[in-house]
């Protein structure tokens, strides 16, 4: 049960978003522009990085949204890749490159005085260059506000995983703006 009243039981940040849409604009044009933006990285890319963060921070929902919104971006649907990153991120079928900004990635979950310069020349090393890696730690960081927002206030949370489906699917094909 939320801690806010929220219109229409809306689930996750949608509903949340809704209760005070000044601010549910803005928090829609930042997901835009940061999973769907000018960026080296790809929309998959983008979304595997909001999925981990929010798997690492337990936020239900997120994970959910994110990790079917990454799977239908980078795989037409198949969660091979997402659900191997979540499980063990060392063993996950992904580039270095990948690997080493989905490091960083959970760094800058633990906190940003986590990330060291040996961090960020590890994502160098693997062929990140420095908007790459500004970017990779933006969203860690956004994702982190995001799932304080949706677990700070009890946003509804489904318990089927087809909803997160369709609603990572919808997504892909739509982005974040109302």
């Amino acid at each position: 049960m939320p801690h806010i009243t929220v219109p229409h039981q809306r689930p996750g940040i949608r509903g949340l978003m809704a209760s005070k849409p000044s601010s549910g604009r803005a928090l829609s044009e930042l997901a835009e522009q940061l999973l769907r933006g000018e960026s080296p990285l790809t929309a998959g890319e983008r979304e595997l990085i909001a999925a981990f963060v929010s798997a690492r921070n337990e936020t239900r929902y997120c994970t959910g949204s994110h990790s079917a919104a990454a799977a239908h971006t980078l795989s037409g649907g198949d969660y091979t890749v997402v659900d191997a990153v979540k499980r063990d991120l060392a063993t996950a079928p992904v580039s270095e490159k990948m690997r080493a900004l989905l490091e960083l990635a959970g760094r800058v979950q633990i906190s940003g005085l986590a990330v060291t310069d040996e961090h960020i020349a590890a994502a160098h090393a693997a062929g990140a260059d420095d908007e790459t890696i500004h970017d990779t730690v933006l969203i860690a960081s956004a994702f982190c506000m995001f799932n304080r927002y949706v677990d700070g206030l009890a946003a509804i949370t489904p318990d089927d995983p087809a909803v997160y489906d369709e609603i990572g699917e919808s997504l892909a094909a739509k982005g974040y703006l109302p």
